[in-house]
C-alpha cells in the first residue's frame, strides 16, 4: 500500500527517519553526501508535484497487470489530502483499499488501525520483505504512517466480487473444519477464534481474512511457515503455521475463498474475544 504514499504533494521539507535525510516532494537528499538543503528552495510547483505523483504511480502498474476498471486509476479530488499522498497504493489495493482483481494484492480497508500501521513499519524497517514496499516506505516517519493505516481503516468500500474456481470438496471441507474448530491433534486453534467469528479481525491487531483471495492466504502463510515474515513476539502465526501442513494451507486458502462478505465489515472488539494463544500482536 506504499507505492505513492512518500510524495507530500504540498512540496514542503520533512524530517524522515533517518538521521540526516530528509524528503521533499517525495524525493530523499542527504546531508551526508553534502547536500545543501534549502526549505524555501524545495518549494516544488502544483503542477510538477501532480506529475510526479502521476509518474510514480504509473510505475508500479505492472504490479497490477489484472487491476482493471476505474477504481484502480489514480484520481482525487484535492492536492494537499491523504486521498492524494496514497495515490500510489491504488494500482494494487484500490481506490478506497477495496482490493483488485490482482489476487497477490489484499484489501486494506477497514482493517483495525494498528494492525495496519504495524504492517507499514515493518516494511519501512526491513522486519517485512517485499523490495517495493520496502523501498518506497524508506524514509516516512512514524507519524505519518500511523496516519496513512488510520485512513484505511476508516474506509468502507463493497468487498471485491470473488472470483470461485472449481474446489474439492474433502479440500473446502478440512479448510472449513480448520476456520472454525481448528485441529486439536496439531494443537491449531480454530481461525475464528484469533481473527474474529465474522473474520473482519479483532482490534487493535488482528487483520480480518475475509475479502482475501486464495492466491494472497497461501503465499502469507507459507511466508510464515518458512520464516520469511514475522510478526512481534510472541508471533502466534508462526507457531500455528509451522504445525500446518502444505495441504492444511490450501485448505484454508480455498475455503477462505468462498465465503460470501458480511454486511459489517468492522473488526471485533478486544473485550469480546478471548484469545486462544499469546499474541504479540496485540499487545
Amino acid at each position: 500500500m506504499a507505492a505513492a504514499a512518500a510524495l507530500r504533494l504540498t512540496g514542503r521539507i520533512e524530517p524522515a527517519r533517518h538521521s540526516g535525510t530528509y524528503v521533499a516532494g517525495g524525493h530523499a537528499v542527504s546531508r551526508r553526501m553534502g547536500i545543501d538543503v534549502d526549505p524555501y528552495a524545495q518549494t516544488t510547483t502544483r503542477r510538477s508535484s501532480a506529475a510526479v505523483c502521476f509518474v510514480v504511480a504509473c510505475l508500479w502498474a505492472p504490479m497490477a497487470t489484472n487491476a482493471q476498471g476505474d477504481d484502480a486509476i489514480p484520481a482525487f479530488k484535492q492536492r494537499d489530502s491523504m486521498e492524494a499522498r496514497v495515490q500510489g497504493c491504488v494500482t494494487c489495493h484500490g481506490q478506497s483499499g477495496q482490493g483488485t482483481r490482482n489476487g497477490y494484492f489484499p484489501r486494506i480497508a477497514s482493517k483495525p488501525a494498528g494492525y495496519l500501521y504495524n504492517q507499514l513499519i515493518a516494511f519501512r524497517d526491513g522486519t517485512r520483505k517485499y523490495p517495493p514496499m520496502n523501498y518506497l516506505l524508506a524514509y516516512l516517519p512514524d507519524a505519518y504512517l500511523r496516519d496513512m493505516a488510520e485512513h484505511y481503516a476508516k474506509l468502507r468500500p463493497p468487498f471485491a466480487t470473488q472470483e470461485r474456481s472449481a474446489a474439492d470438496p474433502a479440500l473446502l471441507e478440512r479448510g472449513r473444519a480448520l476456520m472454525t474448530g481448528g485441529d486439536g491433534s496439531k494443537q491449531v486453534p480454530a481461525c475464528m477464534a484469533c481473527h474474529g467469528t465474522a473474520l473482519t479481525g479483532i482490534e487493535p491487531g488482528i487483520p480480518g481474512l475475509v475479502g482475501l483471495r486464495p492466491a494472497y492466504i497461501v503465499a502469507q502463510l507459507t511466508r510464515w511457515k518458512v520464516g520469511d515474515r514475522h510478526a512481534a513476539e510472541p508471533d502466534c502465526m508462526k507457531r500455528i503455521t509451522s504445525r500446518m501442513s502444505d495441504a492444511d494451507i490450501a485448505a484454508v486458502a480455498a475455503w477462505l475463498g468462498r465465503q460470501d462478505p458480511p454486511d459489517n465489515p468492522l473488526p471485533e472488539s478486544p473485550s469480546t474475544v478471548r484469545m486462544p494463544l499469546a499474541c504479540g500482536s496485540q499487545r
